[in-house]
């Protein structure tokens, strides 16, 4: 038989047992994850002035087609492709052979135009001399006119044609038009060129150049506000802009307004502009692409926090604050435009929040945050 325990004495053994269970179980209880350790900025309005950027693409300022004037093979290239040539300079020479022969037959049928006028003037001498004492008919002595006549506008033409020979010898000779760069030569020694057709390269003037990009008509209108007039190419104080190179550096020559197209692409809805800009180091090259910054709208309590405190999911843009609990929570913020290394916040956030910038990777919702304010940029020259 088993043991009857009293009820009451059960009761107090089960309850010693579960607090002895209890207090074994509370040495071993996991500890409160510690906060994570994260940079942040508190949201202050400031003044602040938002460029706009604008894809553009350089030109030359001059840039000349080198094309034959005449037929033939292509005997010598002078410069090296890609050598700056000064304007007069040789650049490619034709076969010169057959244009000389053929100026020495223009020469020998103007000498044979001129002994034939010689003769024919001395025949129209006699004839009128004989006419006087009627030697001759009157039908004689107009044909010595005639022939006489006809052979001084043989000489003209004899001589023209001298004049033409004497173009095409030295269109044998290319020349460059201009100072500038040579472009990659289209034609090797030995090949044939056409009159007029044939590509031999191109020369680029590039002490200056242009600037291409096109504006939208609201920035447009933007513009003329924030100028208080339309922008004008003559204006001595034009819209400010800055050129940023391939690699992101500026471009250390200003840039001037040199055109600004009547009228509105109506395809795009944009406006032509074009600036010009001296490259006295040869930085610029025709056709590369480039950014053209505008400064734009100005904010007197503009809200911009670090570039890479804002987080992207989706097409939608969101930030981390700390809460008045030290907990991490997400905001989603509308951004505008970007000026440096900050992005300006349009909506979702306001004055006093906490903005955490570094350390986001470890950061989960409603996670305990110790934050560290940022500290500020040293100035330059410091």
């Amino acid at each position: 038989m088993g043991i009857s325990w009293p009820r009451h004495i059960l009761c107090v053994a089960v309850a010693a047992a579960i607090a002895t269970l209890g207090s074994g179980c509370s040495k071993h209880a996991p500890p409160a994850p510690a906060a994570i350790e994260v940079t942040t900025i508190t949201v202050t309005p400031h003044p602040a002035t938002f460029p706009e950027d604008y894809v553009a693409q350089t030109e030359a300022i001059n840039a000349v087609e080198i094309r034959p004037r005449v037929g033939g093979t292509l005997q010598t290239r002078v410069p090296v492709e890609g050598e700056v040539v000064k304007a007069g300079q040789l650049l490619f020479i034709i076969d010169r052979e057959p244009y000389i022969a053929a100026l020495a037959q223009a020469k020998a049928a103007l000498a044979q135009s001129e002994a034939a006028s010689l003769q024919s003037q001395r025949d129209l001498a006699r004839a009128k001399s004989l006419s006087e004492i009627d030697a001759v008919s009157q039908q004689e002595l107009d044909a010595a006119v005639a022939k006489n006549q006809a052979n001084l506008a043989s000489i003209d033409a004899a001589r023209a044609a001298v004049r033409a020979a004497e173009l095409n010898l030295g269109y044998t000779t290319i020349l460059s038009p201009l100072d500038g760069v040579m472009g990659r030569a289209l034609l090797r020694q030995g090949g044939m060129v056409t009159a007029n057709n044939t590509l031999l390269t191109t020369i680029y003037q590039t002490d200056r150049m242009y600037v291409n990009f096109s504006v939208s008509e609201q920035r447009l209108l933007a513009m003329q506000r924030q100028l208080g007039r339309a922008p004008n190419q003559k204006s001595r104080t034009p819209p400010p802009f800055r050129i940023f190179l391939a690699d992101g550096s500026e471009y250390p020559e200003t840039p001037r307004l040199n055109f600004i197209d009547p009228a509105v692409d109506t395809r795009t809805g944009t406006l032509a502009l074009r600036l010009e800009v001296d490259n006295p180091q040869r930085l610029l090259h025709a056709g590369q692409f480039a950014r053209v910054q505008v400064v734009a709208q100005q904010d007197p309590n503009a809200i911009v926090v670090p570039q890479r405190a804002v987080q992207d999911l989706q097409g939608k843009n969101y930030v981390w604050i700390v809460d008045s609990a030290g907990r991490a929570q997400q905001r989603d913020v509308r951004m505008g435009p970007r000026v440096g290394s900050d992005w300006q916040v349009q909506e979702g956030l306001k004055p006093g929040d906490i903005v955490i910038v570094d350390g986001l990777q470890h950061i989960k919702p409603a996670a305990a945050v110790k934050g560290t304010p940022l500290a500020a940029p040293v100035p330059s020259g410091a």
